[in-house]
C-alpha cells in the first residue's frame, strides 16, 4: 500500500517514527514533510497530503501534528477527504469501518509513540464496512 505521510514541526518526530514503522512492514511512502523540527504551518502538509489521496498519488494518509486537530481540519479543506483525529485503536477502527476514512490524524503530543503505531495498524488494517454508511458518506459530499 502506498501511504503519504505529512507533519508540521510538532508532529515531525513521530511522523519520522510512523514512516520507518511502514517501511518495515511493506508499505511503500510518499513523504510530503516537513523535514525537521522547524516552525512550519500545518495547512501546508495537511492540504498536501489530502491531495496526494484524492489525486491517486497515496492509497491513503497520515497526518500529524502537536494535538492533531489543526492538520487534520486542513485535510479536511480538500474536497473528498475524510480525515479523522484518532487518539486509540478503536476510533482507527471504527472510522475506517463506518466512515471510510482516508487520512488518518494524530496528535504527537497527546498519545505516546507505541500507540502511535498500533493505532496505524488498526487503521491500516480496518475495512469499510459499506451498507447503511455508504448513504451517510454520500451526504458529505453535498
Amino acid at each position: 500500500m502506498k501511504l503519504a505521510l505529512g507533519c508540521d514541526h510538532g508532529g515531525y518526530e513521530l511522523k519520522e517514527k510512523v514512516k520507518k514503522h511502514l517501511i518495515e512492514k511493506g508499505h511503500e511512502v510518499l513523504d510530503l514533510g516537513c523535514y525537521s523540527t522547524e516552525s512550519v504551518n500545518y495547512p501546508v502538509y495537511g492540504k498536501a497530503v489530502g491531495h496526494a489521496v484524492i489525486n491517486k498519488e497515496a492509497d491513503l494518509g497520515i497526518v500529524i501534528c502537536g494535538t492533531g486537530i489543526g492538520i487534520s481540519i486542513a485535510a479536511n479543506k480538500v474536497k473528498g477527504v475524510r480525515a479523522a483525529l484518532c487518539m486509540n485503536t478503536t476510533m482507527a477502527r471504527l472510522t475506517k469501518e463506518h466512515n471510510n476514512a482516508n487520512v488518518l490524524a494524530m496528535g504527537a503530543r497527546m498519545i505516546g509513540d507505541v500507540l502511535a503505531l498500533e493505532i496505524v495498524d488498526e487503521f491500516l488494517t480496518a475495512e469499510f464496512q459499506g451498507g447503511r454508511h455508504i448513504e451517510r458518506i454520500n451526504m458529505l459530499e453535498d
